[in-house]
């Protein structure tokens, strides 16, 4: 009987710890939305700051487990990158985005090691373990970060694709590396690249099992509830089957994401469905990060990052300094093998903009108890994650803002939002010249409605006109509007056929083939 009060005890005062983190969260989160003061930090940021408030007056409200954050909250972040991330475009800044989230990774590790043991005096081993661990570009960090400054659509994608891919690459290596001090694993180069395909291996082939699965089933039903839920099961299923088989669970992650948010969708759900699928999706990423950020803010320990400072300021100079070869040399080997065109100015903010995060620390936490220094190996990421995301994640939009890349999306905004107003009207012309008037309804109202909205179409075409004029750039979005929306358009029929009983074979869509290979060899 003890036993179990004891152990409804310790559930509700883990309840109420878990009540605390998200009331807490939320609460900032939502602050950061109604004034406009917060709304120059992105909300991310401002979890940080409150949770280290929290700690400096020894607040703590739940111990931060790596487990929790590798199979609970990693999932749902990545499968939301992934889905909303295009494979048209992801493809067409293949090259860069291969080179930085592979061999980026590669000169991250080898290079904080080697510098940390040179200067810094670490175990060789212990120190390729904390570059490891930094060598991964968060996606709950910056993904969240571009999407409040709203940065430019090539900028997030190459930010975007790389986070998402050297995070499972860091990940990997991380595993590889991780029983080499305790003298388990004796690494050589022959071993370390066969390890590193078959676990790559794993999660490319359970990930694309279950994408394109799912999306072949989706076509035979409409059930939005049930899709949105099929999408949930499919980013933590996969997660835990591609670990369990001894794979790379967020490399399964960001394929299954990849598929079902670029195939899956388009072939077998409805507009409506995606639509929902996309809210439920933003609203979970939105949830978690703000209890992630919450929670890395709050497990900062002051004591030991003081101990430690001068190992932490050799670590985030390693850390900037393999960054910017890795960026500015393989930004260079891109423009040379792939004409990628990629300016000293991206490539300035993809340097400075790749912050460190919730994976770092629990990839750090995860260190066997055995292991000599793990303390301080903890300490030195908390420290350089905390440098990453309050310095460099404050000061990024005044670089954005210096560079000039921000500078053309308020223009995009209003363009988008003069375009969308010119649908909206036109559909409301649409019905009151199909509508037949009820005897109700007085002729000399239904006349004025008619003026007012085509008076508002005319002023709107004008202003979408004179924008296009002043800016020609903005008639690059109208086409992939136009282009997004024949995707779908075809997509849909083929979902709906097959939902039918009308067409039995799958197919998938001709026009995104048709565009890509145009895109690849432009007619001359």
């Amino acid at each position: 009987m003890a036993l179990e009060t004891a152990s409804e005890a310790a559930i509700k005062q883990d309840l109420e710890h878990f009540l605390l983190v998200l009331s807490v969260s939320l609460s900032v989160a939502t602050l950061s939305r109604v004034f406009t003061w917060f709304r120059q930090i992105p909300y991310t940021l401002l979890l940080v700051i409150a949770g280290l408030g929290l700690a400096s007056v020894h607040i703590r409200l739940v111990s931060l487990s790596p487990g929790l954050i590798l199979e609970i909250f990693l999932p749902p972040l990545l499968f939301e990158a992934a889905w909303n991330l295009r494979w048209r475009d992801l493809k067409r800044e293949r090259v860069p985005v291969g080179l930085y989230a592979v061999i980026g990774v590669v000169i991250s590790v080898v290079g904080i090691g080697f510098i940390l043991h040179q200067i810094a005096g670490l175990a060789l081993p212990t120190a390729l373990l904390v570059g490891a661990s930094l060598s991964a570009t968060d996606p709950v960090s910056v993904i969240a970060l571009f999407r409040e400054l709203g940065a430019g659509k090539r900028l997030t994608i190459l930010m975007e694709g790389e986070s998402l891919l050297n995070d499972g690459v860091a990940v990997v290596a991380f595993g590889l590396l991780v029983g080499t001090p305790l003298g388990i694993h004796h690494l050589t180069v022959a071993t370390t690249v066969t390890e590193f395909l078959v676990v790559v291996g794993i999660g490319l082939g359970v990930g694309s099992l279950i994408g394109f699965g799912i999306s072949y089933l989706t076509q035979r039903f409409d059930l939005p509830l049930v899709e949105q839920s099929l999408t949930l099961v499919s980013a933590y299923g996969t997660y835990i089957l591609t670990e369990n088989l001894g794979g790379s669970g967020v490399i399964g992650v960001v394929t299954v994401g990849l598929i079902l948010g670029n195939f899956g969708s388009r072939i077998g759900m409805s507009p409506h469905t995606r639509l929902v699928v996309t809210e439920f999706w933003e609203f979970l990423a939105f949830f978690v990060n703000s209890i992630v950020f919450l929670l890395i803010g709050d497990q900062i320990n002051f004591a030991n990052l003081g101990k430690n400072l001068d190992v932490i300021i050799v670590t985030i100079g390693a850390l900037l300094l393999t960054r910017a070869v890795a960026i500015y040399g393989l930004g260079g080997l891109s423009n040379w093998l792939a004409n990628s065109r990629i300016g000293w100015q991206t490539q300035m903010v993809l340097l400075w903009g790749g912050l460190r995060g919730s994976v770092s620390l629990a990839l750090a936490l995860s260190l066997p108890e055995l292991l000599p220094g793990r303390e301080m190996v903890i300490d030195i990421v908390f420290g350089t994650v905390l440098f990453t995301l309050l310095v460099q994640g404050l000061t990024i939009q005044l670089l954005l803002q210096k560079l000039g890349l921000l500078g053309k999306q308020p223009l995009r905004q209003q363009y988008s939002k003069a375009i969308a107003r010119r649908i909206a009207l036109r559909r409301v012309l649409d019905f009151l010249s199909q509508v037949e008037i009820a005897q109700e309804i007085e002729p000399e109202f239904y006349r004025n409605q008619l003026e007012l909205v085509q008076q508002q179409l005319k002023s709107l075409q004008a202003e979408i006109t004179k924008l296009q004029t002043q800016h020609p750039f903005l008639r690059t979005l109208s086409v992939e509007q136009l282009q997004d929306k024949l995707l779908n358009i075809e997509a849909d029929t083929y979902a709906e056929l097959t939902r039918n009983g009308l067409l039995d074979q799958q197919l998938s869509p001709l026009l995104e083939q048709i565009i890509a290979a145009r895109e690849e060899n432009p007619p001359e």
